[in-house]
């Protein structure tokens, strides 16, 4: 074992014995025979209560109470759950989020709502090369549905938007504007705040996608007078695969609003079945089909533990489960040749830190082989997903001695 990496460790077992969120790994249910997990910033690990709440719902309110759990707590978990995000983790009141959906449909049902109050005055949708391929399939659908119109920005892909960006792209014809907060490759930080303002000076609405943020980063929506919002539950919020997304929608929008997916359960009234369509007051009129019950159970099980140790101190364990990355490249990595391709300043970067090299591809393939568990983006990035809840650097620094094993070993 070579110095370098000695040292590695050493430092990782003292940065562990000193976490002040230590004690909530061991809540998380064991992966035997793993080595390291990150990639929890695409599907986090399950934590041992939410597998004790998906059998009680089958053993209990499937299992024993059946349709009558429909009426007992079902019909309203979309909105209960929703406010639960909202408070724990948007900085959003009451009665402005909702779970549903898959972010997909999410995505589609807010910005096709907000494209169509923009309205044919302001035909522009503002968007970014370098956003994840749902947000950019959706918006390029619903441009050809109704004709409007796509304006690109290209930020720097190892960076990501900036306030001047957007700015040189807003007109009298913006109606808006769709961005990350947090940048599925590099972790960039957009300015949400700054953002926001420049857009609604400039007359348009802004839709972020929180997947990257919602549970490590704080978005304070309310604060920030964000208009809409749509994010996962199945990354640093523990809701399993394929578990819902939610959306937020302001209170001052939910009324001028109308979402285009118009199924039963968003009714007024969903029990009379009756002969048209009439939109739910608030949120309800947001949800479109019959809600994931099995998908929605395990998301409050870690909305309770990011309450219980705050979003601050997530966030505080994000940064310096990156910065201990960022100062290991440098001792263990460089001779190879290794870049980090995420933001070096804590406060820009998300929780994740993507390293690239011409040879990670077959790293990559090399490291899940030996159960180590990271994720690829291309063109030849590695992606460390620092799932601050679950993840602790000893398995960051195994992650790290391993990517130099293999490089060493060609």
């Amino acid at each position: 074992m070579s110095g370098a990496a000695s040292a590695l460790r050493d430092t990782a077992t003292r940065l562990d014995a000193t976490d002040p969120l230590r004690h909530t790994r061991d809540l998380y249910l064991p992966s035997p025979g793993l080595v390291a997990y990150l990639d929890g910033n695409s599907l986090g690990r399950p934590l041992r209560a939410t597998a004790e709440r998906i059998a009680d719902l089958v053993a209990g309110a499937w299992g024993t109470r059946l349709i009558r759990s429909w009426d007992e707590q079902w019909m309203d978990l979309p909105l209960r759950l929703g406010d639960r995000i909202g408070e724990v983790c948007l900085g959003a009141a009451p009665g402005q989020t909702v779970v549903g959906d898959s972010t997909t449909v999410m995505l589609y049902k807010l910005l096709r709502a907000a494209v169509a109050a923009a309205g044919p005055q302001r035909p522009e949708i503002v968007l970014d090369t370098e956003n994840f391929p749902t947000d950019r399939y959706v918006a390029e659908g619903i441009a050809a549905e109704t004709g409007a119109e796509l304006v690109w920005l290209e930020p720097d892909p190892a960076k990501g938007v900036t306030p001047d960006l957007v700015a040189g792209a807003l007109t009298g014809r913006t109606g808006v504007v769709l961005l990350s907060h947090v940048a599925y490759k590099s972790a960039w930080i957009a300015d949400l705040p700054e953002i926001t303002r420049l857009a609604h000076e400039a007359g348009a609405l802004v839709l972020w996608d929180l997947c990257h943020s919602v549970g490590v980063v704080p978005s304070d929506l309310d604060a920030h007078a964000v208009d809409l919002a749509v994010g996962c539950t199945y990354k640093f919020l523990g809701g399993g695969p394929g578990a819902p997304a939610f959306g937020y929608v302001a209170a001052h929008h939910q009324e001028r609003l109308r979402q285009p997916i118009q199924g039963w359960m968003g009714h007024a009234e969903p029990f009379v079945m009756g002969p048209g369509y009439a939109p739910g007051a608030g949120m309800r009129g947001f949800i479109s089909g019959t809600p994931p019950v099995l998908g929605m159970v395990g998301i409050e099980d870690t909305v309770d533990l990011i309450e219980s140790v705050g979003l601050d101190a997530v966030r505080d364990k994000a940064a310096r489960l990156g910065r201990f990355v960022i100062e290991s490249v440098d001792g263990l990595l460089g001779d190879h040749g290794v870049r980090v391709v995420s933001p070096l300043d804590d406060e820009l970067r998300g929780g994740h830190v993507t390293l690239a090299h011409p040879r990670f591809r077959e790293v990559y393939r090399v490291l899940w082989d030996r159960d180590v568990v990271p994720d690829f983006r291309e063109p030849d990035g590695i992606r460390l997903g620092l799932s601050p809840l679950s993840t602790s650097y000893g398995e960051v620094a195994e992650a790290l001695v391993m990517v130099d094993e293999v490089l060493r070993a060609g």
